[in-house]
């Protein structure tokens, strides 16, 4: 049976004190809305809208950005959650199977609760309502139950002092037959404390129709929302404290696991060494037995088995470091391709090149990749020695086997096994550094 996705990020998040429609904001280096939609990827979802309201052109460039398979529609007037569903209504029109409604700035819904709404759905359940039992319920919707039934949903603001003693909660999440929740929506009414129409009243409207509906129920900390800059912090060290969880029982080592940070998307192999203070941004893939040293920032690279990397490296995009390459202190590497036992150890930016194997590049060396307008690509070949403090002007070549000797500046293509020399000669002048100074204190003196 095929299932549809139904993201709400229509909220404007005034708490947030912020220009960015609130699903932008992100947590783990992604937009609140990017955790919702990858936890409905274990669906395999046939359609994918994505609700937008305020701020909806930035949301919908995003989602272009990032994901062009969700069609972003807009709710023009923020009337409530089960009018922000209708207005889906359309991008599934003639959808056959189930439609699940997640929300974009509820981030940490796991796909396996998800999949548990399924399995009720198909068990028989018309309507499944994804619910948990607060600690403290506070302004949350009460589910209201008898037996394994559940019978309706009432709003805080709506609910008598006897509902809101009811500890189980509603987190929003609802999953029923397509055609069905959008039928069940048009009979929900606005008659409410707030003015609105609820989502939630959908599960009275079918119980009126004699529809089943049931509940679900997962952790609290699933349930998550991010509504300001504090729910956002919060959001963001949950992530934090269970990625690093997944990457020790994965097999890594994290030296100072309190210190790292992950992105959403990290991958990182078994027995990879992470040492304190580590940065992952999005798109980084580091493969087994890597070590990355401490004070490191990766971000959009590929690291290769066995690589050592840092202290105080900085991997940006597009690098790609092969296996057994060695990356040391203060180096910098964008848009490079580092070949297999390669070194580049000391104080050295590495900019849109490549290297080949067991090249070593000296301290202080810079592909001077820019000319103001255009950037251009340095080719330094295997088994070359790169002497330190090289400047090479790129577009530029070093062949295999070449060399570059101390302090050159390389303007012109290296031959296979030639050595490079492009510095001034030097001359000294006996006695003149005596003369020099002896004049200065001099005129100071005068």
């Amino acid at each position: 049976m095929p299932t549809h996705l139904i993201v709400l990020a229509a909220g404007q998040g005034t708490r947030m004190k912020s220009d960015l429609p609130k699903v932008l904001h992100t947590v783990a280096g992604a937009p609140l809305f990017v955790h919702a939609l990858r936890a409905g990827d274990v669906l395999a979802p046939e359609r994918v809208v994505l609700v937008a309201g305020h701020g909806a052109d930035a949301v919908k460039k995003a989602v272009a950005d990032l994901d062009p398979a969700p069609q972003v529609v807009t709710q023009d007037e923020q009337l409530g959650t089960a009018h922000a569903v209708l207005q889906a209504r359309e991008a599934l029109s003639g959808a056959t199977g189930d439609a699940i409604v997640l929300y974009g700035d509820t981030p940490f819904i796991r796909p396996e609760t998800l999949e548990r709404m399924t399995k009720a759905r198909r068990a028989g359940a018309h309507v499944v309502v994804l619910g948990f039992h607060a600690a403290d319920p506070g302004r949350y919707g009460r589910l209201i139950l008898e037996e394994d039934q559940l019978e309706r949903i009432v709003e805080w603001k709506d609910a008598s002092e006897t509902e809101r003693a009811i500890t189980l909660c509603n987190s929003g999440v609802v999953a029923a037959d397509a055609s069905v929740l959008f039928d069940l929506i048009d009979d929900v009414g606005n008659d409410n404390a707030a003015g609105e129409y609820y989502l939630t009243d959908i599960v009275a409207a079918a119980r009126r129709r004699g529809l089943t509906a049931t509940a679900v129920f997962c952790d609290e900390a699933e349930t998550m929302g991010v509504n300001s800059r504090s729910d956002l912090a919060v959001a963001e060290a949950a992530f934090q404290d269970r990625a690093r969880a997944t990457a020790l029982e994965d097999g890594v080592t994290l030296v100072a696991p309190e210190t790292v940070f992950l992105s959403h998307d990290t991958v990182i192999g078994r027995d990879v060494v992470v040492e304190p203070h580590v940065v992952f941004g999005p798109g980084v893939t580091v493969e087994t037995g890597a070590t990355i040293r401490a004070f490191s920032h990766l971000e959009g690279c590929h690291v290769g088995s066995g690589a050592i990397v840092g202290p105080y490296a900085r991997l940006r995009p597009g690098a790609e470091l092969s296996n057994d390459v060695r990356v040391g202190n203060f180096v910098e590497i964008k848009n490079a391709e580092i070949g297999d036992g390669a070194k580049v150890n000391h104080l050295t930016y590495i900019g849109d090149a490549s290297i080949g194997a067991r090249t070593n590049v000296g301290a202080g060396t810079v592909t001077c990749n820019y000319d103001g307008v255009l950037k251009h690509r340095t080719e330094i070949g295997a088994d070359v020695f790169i002497g330190s403090d090289t400047m090479l002007v790129a577009p530029v070549r070093v062949g295999d086997g070449a060399m570059t000797a101390t302090g050159s500046v390389v303007t012109s293509d290296v031959p296979d096994g030639a050595m490079a020399v492009g510095r001034a000669r030097q001359l000294n002048k006996p006695d003149f550094a005596r003369r020099f100074f002896a004049r200065l204190r001099a005129a100071r003196e005068s």
